[in-house]
């Protein structure tokens, strides 16, 4: 479906047929459809607000070439539920069960393309904390003129996304290697990393350990938790986080954090085994 880059006048058809394949994914009376060659960037928004989803097509390439038509289904599906949540105005009050933390790195965005200051606070050195209302398939994060218009403070969200947050299901599979114990949890309900924020379980965790608990959210669909017994647990955890750093679909940090005395500090994994604060 979708054409690689190649050169010369072969790399301008590839670009046309790209275009015209998504415009035809991308149909609707309401929606405005661009393309900018030079930033490879396709956009689609609503003729009315003009708020859309930009979409990088090198990108989109990359993955259709991975795997295929469901990489194109899946776009297609997420751009339209974005869309669609743009479009809609949602309440707090009544839905203080749907409300969830999401973490997200510090290099996130603080506001939404329409000007909206997100609400947000400090999490760690390397990552912050957004707050999301849950809509079945996706979610709409809360920005400060949802929150003041409706009449709630920080502290009432932040106490209703914690509680929820708690109430999730942690099962975590483990998995030894090299006398080191993996633990992942990965349950693809949007909100696997927030459960670092589940201090009874990270406590928990900690009590159970033998030797250096090591916890990771490298994108938003994964917590990975270590008791790192040796060296080479440094190594292999590196490695991994890393490795899920690079194909999440919502990266956050490709730093592990040492969890000690309730507390989360991010570390440096040198070549030699060893961690370095």
């Amino acid at each position: 479906m979708f054409s690689s880059e190649k050169e010369d006048e072969e790399d301008d058809n590839d670009i046309n047929q790209n275009e015209k394949k998504l415009d035809e994914l991308f149909t609707h009376d309401e929606w405005r459809v661009s393309f900018n060659r030079d930033k490879d960037i396709y956009r689609v928004e609503w003729k009315d607000t003009k708020q859309g989803v930009s979409i990088n097509i090198p990108n989109v390439i990359a993955k259709y070439e991975r795997r295929g038509d469901l990489a194109i289904e899946e776009l297609h599906f997420h751009v339209s539920e974005s869309l669609t949540m743009m479009h809609e105005e949602h309440q707090l009050e009544g839905e203080e069960k749907h409300i969830f933390p999401v973490i997200r790195a510090t290099s996130f965005p603080k506001k939404t393309k329409a000007g909206k200051e997100l609400v947000y606070v400090q999490h760690t050195a390397e990552t912050n904390i957004y707050y999301a209302l849950d809509l079945g398939t996706t979610y709409q994060l809360i920005d400060k003129k949802m929150l003041n218009e409706q009449g709630w403070n920080l502290e009432r969200l932040k106490e209703i996304a914690l509680f929820n947050i708690r109430s999730l299901d942690v099962n975590p599979k483990k998995d030894t290697v090299a006398e080191n114990d993996f633990y992942f949890i990965a349950t693809q309900d949007g909100y696997d990393a927030s459960r670092i924020l589940n201090e009874a379980f990270l406590e928990e965790m900690k009590a159970n350990a033998v030797g250096e608990l090591v916890v990771a959210v490298p994108h938003q669909d994964v917590l990975i938790i270590t008791d790192v017994k040796n060296e080479m647990g440094y190594d292999i955890l590196a490695q991994m986080t890393m490795k899920f750093f690079a194909e999440g679909r919502v990266p956050i940090t490709s730093l592990p954090f040492i969890y000690e005395d309730k507390h989360l500090e991010p570390v440096f994994i040198l070549a030699k085994n060893k961690p370095q604060k």
